[in-house]
């Protein structure tokens, strides 16, 4: 196994076409369908990152600031940000697009945990991140920034 890896390695985008099974009584995507997306995105890029097979340890806070439309393509891109010593994080967003005027809006991002495993299932090292050009390093810090950021906001929110 490489012992680095770059942001741009991990980097994973997928599409989905919104459709009636996964939407709710109003024609828009259902919450759960928009966390199931964001979760396999999430994974894929952990797992293009460490070479491994990776787990869900963790979701951060997620809001809903727009919603998806029947006949709307869902646009989730996901990168590696972090790492620990088993562990890699990453970014998750998801845009809403209309294939038919090509407008796009943002409509959630989270940041995900995702532990790696050896092929006993066993948590497992991960490559140290690297980030060879500014661009990498622009999102690998924007990464770091916005997830703090939303701690920060949900602390307040709540008064903790």
């Amino acid at each position: 196994m490489d012992e680095t890896s770059t942001v741009a390695e991990s980097y994973t985008e997928m599409t989905e076409l919104l459709l009636p099974n996964d939407t709710n009584n109003l024609g828009r995507a259902l919450g759960g369908a928009v966390l199931h997306w964001m979760d396999i995105c999430g994974a894929i890029a952990g797992m293009r990152f460490s070479n491994r097979q990776v787990v869900t340890a963790s979701m951060d806070h997620v809001d809903f600031i727009s919603s998806i439309e029947m006949g709307e393509v869902a646009v989730i891109e996901g990168y590696v940000f972090n790492v620990g010593t088993t562990s890699l994080d990453v970014k998750v967003d998801v845009r809403a697009e209309d294939p038919r005027t090509d407008e796009e809006r943002r409509t959630t991002t989270s940041y995900f945990t995702f532990v790696a495993l050896d092929d006993e299932g066993n948590p497992a090292s991960v490559p140290e991140l690297t980030c060879p050009s500014p661009e990498e390093e622009a999102l690998r810090d924007e990464a770091i920034e916005g997830r703090r950021e939303q701690l920060t906001d949900i602390v307040e929110r709540y008064n903790l």
